[in-house]
């Protein structure tokens, strides 16, 4: 290796001595990372699986959630809640029977359009849209923006037997912006879980 006299003023070598002090007194100090404005989530690849036939109505959910049941003091025995755990999320399900009865369907649209309107207070924008599951069920989804409790709800029915609602909910004080991917994550479930769903009478051929 080929190396030469480095001949230094005193000016020289005293920056030089005070720039590797420097660097050694940062050498020792502990790093502490910027703090973000969100936790991050690393959220799993979607998987699904089919919930028990135990109730009227039967959908695949996600095998990142767990179903439990509702135990609010107004919940009936067929209402159910998938919660996830990883995010805090959970997607309150209830269900009611028609009867034949359009009286009590009335009852449970005009009930689930007041349930909606309640978020019209911080939603800047509510956006309802109509569509056909692959088994030709009709669903109206209702995608809520804002700083809003819950961000998207639906609502399924033969208009005859069966009327089921469904409403997500995150159990966190994060802001919605910063919740978008963990949103838009469980969104996509929902959608299986309406593209997927039966009702009972259906899987049993009555």
């Amino acid at each position: 290796m080929n190396m030469k006299n480095l001949n230094h003023s005193p000016f020289t070598l005293c920056a030089m001595l005070l720039t590797f002090a420097c660097l050694a007194f940062s050498c020792q100090r502990t790093y502490v990372p910027k703090p973000i404005g969100y936790n991050r989530l690393d959220l799993p690849e979607p998987a699904y699986h089919g919930m028990p036939d135990t109730l009227p109505y039967w959908f695949e959910y996600s095998k990142h959630a767990k179903i439990l049941k509702d135990t609010s003091y107004i919940s009936d025995p067929e209402w159910i809640e998938v919660y996830y755990p990883l995010m805090k999320a959970t997607v309150h399900i209830t269900y009611k029977p028609v009867k034949n009865n359009l009286e009590l369907l009335k009852e449970y649209v005009d009930d689930s359009y007041r349930l909606t309107s309640k978020h019209q207070i911080k939603a800047y924008a509510i956006d309802e849209v109509l569509v056909s599951t692959p088994s030709g069920k009709t669903a109206i989804i209702e995608e809520i923006e804002g700083e809003v409790p819950s961000q998207f709800q639906f609502t399924v029915t033969d208009s005859t037997r069966h009327f089921l609602r469904g409403a997500l909910y995150f159990n966190t004080k994060v802001q919605n912006d910063s919740l978008a991917p963990a949103i838009e994550y469980v969104k996509k479930d929902i959608m299986h879980m309406i593209n997927t769903l039966e009702w009972s009478t259906e899987r049993r051929g009555s």
